[in-house]
């Protein structure tokens, strides 16, 4: 089998994060016999710099020229200032939409070592793994009419959701696809009450419920799930919201793992995936070699199952990490008393490491 990969790291600590994690996706890949071949590309506050568009199209045509996207983060104060529409963050949400990536799978897994790293306590999060899949291509962060306006007190500012039932039925149906994989249980979160997309998401959920009826639907407004994440969280498996909603409840998720710098993500669409940490740029370290690549090596791991469909290679990587971290070793996100601080490119190779001694005792 033949891959093509395009590496993205972008800016702030998205090239520290992206190197380890390129390295040890080229080292799993090996180890499975699979070719795989890395193309680098610039995107967002860099590409701004290097030729004034956060997407060039040079970077396009190789994000659409290959099978997967292993991506760092954009953006940053530097470019705060530049016309919205060429932000940083403005190429990410070009690119999601037309490579169709309506679909963005936010695990929250809790690595054993890591229990007392939460902010919860113990008990409540210990055995934690669940799954947030929020619709990435409509709802408030696309809809038009959007932007603001001046009328005679002052200024105002518009944004609009929609929603149509296309959109709403392929990420539900994805939702219910998942969690027949896991233990049959999907919660719908919306706000139906006060919202007409809402009611048309809930709508729809129930019709695309008829078929499967193996999978129990349970509906939940978004204000109750975020207080529910907190007070039990393993009373969850997949969730599937809107994009606001998701965008929101996910970090919230993320946290729970106890680090954001924990937190891998896919974005699926039909047919290239992107992956990425979703802890952003951190410009406050960037360059410090503190960041925590743990994320970004996770989110090859689910390029592995989702892209390449080698779940054994992703689980290798997973006990990787898992070993690493039971051994002792942290980066300062998640240092504690007792374990042995280190920096981003050492706890790299110490996954590498993993992966190499895994082999030797097969």
């Amino acid at each position: 089998m033949t891959f093509r990969v395009a590496v993205l790291p972008g800016d702030g600590i998205g090239p520290e994060v992206v190197a380890p994690a390129a390295e040890v996706l080229r080292k799993a890949a090996t180890l499975a016999g699979v070719d795989v071949t890395l193309t680098w590309g610039i995107v967002g506050g860099r590409a701004i710099d290097d030729v004034g568009d956060p997407l060039p199209a040079a970077t396009l045509r190789l994000c659409q020229d290959s099978d997967a996207i292993l991506f760092g983060a954009v953006g940053g104060p530097r470019w705060d200032h530049v016309d919205p529409n060429i932000r940083p963050e403005a190429g990410l949400l070009r690119l999601r939409q037309l490579l169709d990536l309506f679909a963005n799978l936010r695990p929250a897994k809790l690595f054993s070592a890591l229990a007392d790293a939460s902010p919860l306590k113990r008990e409540v999060v210990d055995g934690l793994d669940i799954v947030i899949l929020r619709e990435l291509t409509g709802d408030i962060y696309y809809g038009h009419p959007r932007g603001i306006e001046t009328y005679e007190e002052g200024q105002r500012g518009i944004n609009t959701m929609v929603y149509t039932t296309r959109e709403i039925e392929r990420i539900l149906r994805l939702g219910f696809e998942i969690a027949r994989q896991r233990s049959r249980r999907l919660a719908s979160v919306d706000k139906a009450n006060v919202l007409e997309t809402s009611r048309l998401w809930r709508q729809t959920a129930d019709r695309v419920a008829q078929d499967y009826p193996d999978v129990m639907l349970e509906h939940m407004y978004v204000d109750n799930a975020a207080m529910q994440l907190v007070r039990a969280p393993k009373q969850f498996d997949v969730l599937v919201t809107g994009n606001l909603f998701g965008d929101i409840l996910s970090d919230e998720a993320a946290m729970l793992t106890g680090s954001i710098g924990m937190a891998a993500s896919a974005s699926l669409g039909r047919d290239t995936g992107l992956y990425e940490p979703v802890h952003g740029s951190a410009p406050d370290i960037a360059g410090k070699g503190w960041a925590n690549p743990l994320a970004a090596i996770l989110s090859v791991a689910m390029l592995f199952t989702y892209t390449l469909k080698l779940t054994d290679v992703a689980q290798r990587i997973e006990a990787g990490v898992e070993r690493v971290l039971a051994e002792g070793y942290r980066t300062r996100d998640i240092q504690a008393p007792g374990t042995r601080l280190v920096g981003t490119e050492e706890m790299g190779k110490l996954v590498l490491d993993t992966l190499a001694t895994a082999d030797e005792r097969r």
